[in-house]
């Protein structure tokens, strides 16, 4: 069932509960107020009578001529009375209750003895019902006579028939004029909606270009149109990392593929020396591992990008391990003649994993190594400023331009002037200490000239410091 369909409906149910629950009050306190309106109407005139009899002397006897001629309106009045003896017998009664008889009821009697007036109702077969007063005339502190008031409740009833079936009517209308404005509103309030599916559908076609236009009301709506949008933005933005990534990892494997395949046809197309053929081989060996290395590596991040990778959370003494990584890179230097010297290293502990901060740590080392000029020199130094370490490398090597700081931690990212300098290296390196970084709860810093060295800081939270 559509949603316009079934908010209606709900509203609907709703409005049709609320209704017939006030309909049911609102006739219940009219009948009350009604009734109420004629037993003051009859209390009135009941005392009135009481005090007329009292004041012109027709007490202790009356009599009935007198009393009709003293009071010709009794005999027009839309009411009648009747006049009891202290026994509950007939003493007098007005003229227009001659059809049949009225009796006390002992209900009334007794509480006519008790000094009290009283209110019932009467029903007679095919006739409307009858509302009575029965008042008590004390003379001297007896009971004298008792005076009984009434009125034919058919004007009530008449007044109440008409206003049921007023609502009767009037809540059908109410509720079908309810439902078409709901319909109405609820059609307004879902057009919205209506236009996030129509984009959507769209960007199911494969258009993530498409965004939704923001209404001027920051409400629900709008609040899910930001949210759509912000999740096709992401999703635009995946799904173009992933094109790219598709891109770059395909062009840094078919480099040492096209590599390989023509020095193996060159080699292959006559006869040559042993020393040729060897001097192939161990070209493409050199290819072979770094596409192995670009395989681990992708394989590696890729773990990571789905949570497969694990990390140990323990304290970490920093200090012996710049000073591990420190005999690893010299050594690897002397290959190379890159000089791996170390700076003012304090004593620090961090919280994190071994493995992965060595792994962190090292890369940032060959990096240095790998774009040093030869000769150079290659600077390790770890800082304790009573917050955080500072864990620094620096050479003196080609640099990077300002704006490609932040681009080379991209994966498959490398400079022009990195790659005119050596052909070794992935571009997967950078992604990987920024995973490391990530995960420690730290950062990294780079701060480098084109042509003048880079120096990248890793700053990782202190657990505490012995320094």
């Amino acid at each position: 069932m559509p949603l316009r369909v079934r908010l209606t409906l709900w509203y609907g149910t709703a409005l049709a509960i609320v209704l017939m629950v006030f309909s049911v009050v609102l006739y219940a306190m009219t009948a009350r107020n009604l009734r109420d309106a004629v037993d003051q109407s009859l209390e009135e005139t009941a005392t009135t009578a009481v005090r007329s009899l009292e004041e012109r002397g027709f007490l202790p006897l009356i009599n009935e001529e007198e009393l009709l001629s003293q009071f010709p309106e009794l005999t027009r009045i839309d009411k009648f009375f009747q006049i009891f003896s202290p026994s509950g017998t007939i003493s007098i009664r007005s003229p227009n209750i001659k059809q049949h008889e009225v009796p006390l009821s002992r209900t009334a009697l007794d509480t006519a003895i008790a000094g009290q007036s009283i209110f019932e109702s009467a029903k007679y077969p095919n006739e409307p019902p009858l509302r009575l007063i029965s008042m008590p005339i004390m003379y001297r502190g007896n009971l004298l006579y008792i005076v009984q008031v009434g009125t034919s409740m058919e004007s009530v009833g008449e007044t109440l028939h008409r206003f049921l079936i007023l609502l009767v009517v009037a809540i059908p209308i109410a509720l079908a004029v309810s439902l078409a404005g709901g319909w109405f509103l609820a059609g307004r309030a879902l057009r919205p909606v209506d236009k996030i599916t129509l984009a959507a559908q769209r960007i199911a076609a494969g258009d993530l270009s498409q965004r939704l236009s923001m209404p001027a009301a920051h409400d629900e709506i709008g609040r899910l149109a930001a949210t759509f949008n912000n999740m096709i933005g992401r999703l635009d933005a995946s799904f173009s990392q992933i094109r790219q990534f598709t891109s770059d990892a395909s062009h840094e494997l078919r480099t040492p593929l096209t590599v390989m395949k023509g020095e193996t046809d060159l080699v292959l197309r006559r006869p040559r020396a042993l020393e040729d053929y060897k001097s192939v081989l161990e070209s493409n060996l050199e290819e072979i591992d770094r596409m192995s290395r670009i395989v681990d590596e992708l394989l590696f991040l890729s773990r990571a990008d789905m949570g497969e990778v694990k990390l140990e959370s323990l304290p970490v003494g920093m200090e012996s391990l710049v000073e591990d990584i420190h005999r690893q890179a010299t050594q690897l230097g002397q290959d190379r003649k890159i000089e791996v010297v170390l700076g003012t290293v304090m004593s620090v502990v961090v919280q994190g994993d071994d493995l992965r901060l060595r792994e962190l740590l090292l890369n940032l080392v060959e990096n240095a190594m790998k774009y040093s000029y030869q000769g150079g020199k290659v600077e390790i130094s770890l800082l304790n400023d009573g917050r955080e370490a500072r864990l620094s490398v620096t050479d003196h090597g080609i640099g990077i331009a300002r704006a490609d700081h932040k681009r080379i931690f991209q994966r498959f990212f490398r400079t022009d002037v990195a790659r005119a300098h050596t052909k070794k290296g992935t571009g997967l390196g950078l992604a990987i200490c920024a995973w490391i970084v990530d995960l420690h709860k730290g950062r990294i810093e780079v701060k480098s000239e084109l042509g003048q060295g880079s120096t990248f800081t890793v700053v990782l939270p202190l657990v505490h410091s012995t320094a």
